[in-house]
């Protein structure tokens, strides 16, 4: 039975309903409505389709000679490796697993940080035996502490790099690490808005503490806007700009001795197109990132479907073959590049093949 809101919005005021004439008067209204939708959609799926077309073009043609690793590759490791569950045997496994790849540095996982910027020694009680194994079995290969933690203003509960004391928590926590043998450190911290410039004056007090000592510092640094201001309009719509603006991302590599980009969690739908977005990211931080700075591009050693990451498409036989294309177009010859592998309790045989394959095993 048709309702008394349908029939109002049917009739005249004096409860006639419509003559023909009246109904083919109301059709170019209705007519521009639908349209001007159409429109709108096409204005929104138009450039994007253009731009994942654009970066499968950017997945197209043969890298060049010689882009294979140059031995500055990096592995992250997680949390057991410090915590007391993993043993000699593993250190023996994980050196038969590195014996003849590029990887000179591990990021174990120490932390991680107190919202304050402490880090307590509980957190890295077998630090000391996984140095000294590692440097028995692997030698010359680097134990960085990767320390991390949640930043405000995305979450204002998390640690808050606009404080003194927070940023002076972390130089204390830093020093501490080193000092309990550590051959680096590497820090991770997210989401980290571009242009903050209190991370800057952190990252010039750790690098003070770490050039002092003679070792590494390192950073893990987001993706750069692949269309210039991308992240101001993300941030403008979502709160959570992302990616970082090419400039900031420079900022950050001249400030420490390696920068390693986390390239994956991309939300591209294919394995081509994310395959271009690698080798645009690789030539867009290759471009900025001074040479007495070692640049890593990440590998995906792990699966998962969700929004901003499909298994099916970040591969990582499509993220070292960008690697190797973004390489080719900017810069062949660099010697301080690399690539940092993404993790290793989520690694298959297959992801170790591919990397093995691609990037670590020269013709």
């Amino acid at each position: 039975m048709e309702s008394t809101e349908s029939r109002e919005r049917t009739a005249d005021e004096d409860g006639t309903e419509p003559t023909p004439a009246e109904r083919t008067h109301r059709r170019p209204w209705r007519r521009w409505a639908a349209r001007t939708a159409l429109a709108a959609v096409l204005l929104l799926l138009v450039p994007l389709l253009a731009a994942e077309a654009a970066l499968r073009i950017n997945y197209t043609g043969d890298p060049a000679e010689g882009t294979y690793t140059r031995d500055r590759d990096a592995l992250w490791l997680g949390h057991a490796w410090v915590d007391g569950r993993k043993k000699d045997a593993d250190v023996a496994a994980l050196a038969r697993r590195l014996d003849g790849t590029g990887i000179r540095d591990l990021y174990v996982h120490s932390g991680p940080l107190e919202h304050d910027g402490t880090l307590p020694t509980s957190a890295y009680p077998r630090a000391r035996w996984l140095i000294d194994a590692v440097h028995r079995e692997l030698p010359g290969v680097r134990v960085q502490a990767w320390l991390g933690d949640i930043l405000a203003p995305e979450h204002p509960e998390a640690l808050h790099l606009e404080r003194p004391e927070s940023r002076a928590a972390i130089l204390r926590s830093t020093r501490r690490v080193l000092d309990a043998g550590y051959d680096g450190v590497h820090f991770d911290l997210e989401p980290l808005h571009s242009g903050d410039r209190n991370y800057l004056m952190l990252l010039d007090a750790l690098h003070a503490e770490t050039e002092a000592r003679d070792v590494p510092l390192s950073v893990a640094a987001h993706q750069i806007d692949p269309l210039p201001g991308l992240h101001s309009v993300r941030g403008a719509l979502t709160g959570h700009p992302k990616w970082w603006s090419q400039e900031f991302f420079g900022q950050v590599a001249r400030r420490v001795d390696q920068i390693a980009v986390m390239s994956y969690d991309t939300m591209q739908p294919l394995e081509g197109t994310y395959g271009g977005y690698v080798a645009q990211q690789t030539a867009l931080a290759l471009e900025v990132t001074p040479p007495s700075t070692d640049l890593l591009m990440g590998l995906p050693f792990f699966k998962e479907n969700r929004f901003g990451h499909w298994a099916h498409a970040e591969t990582v036989p499509a993220a070292v073959r960008g690697v190797r294309l973004g390489l080719s177009r900017t810069d062949a010859d660099r010697a301080a590049f690399g690539v940092a592998l993404y993790v290793d309790f989520a690694a298959t045989e297959a992801d170790w093949t591919a990397y093995r394959e691609g990037w670590a095993d020269a013709p």
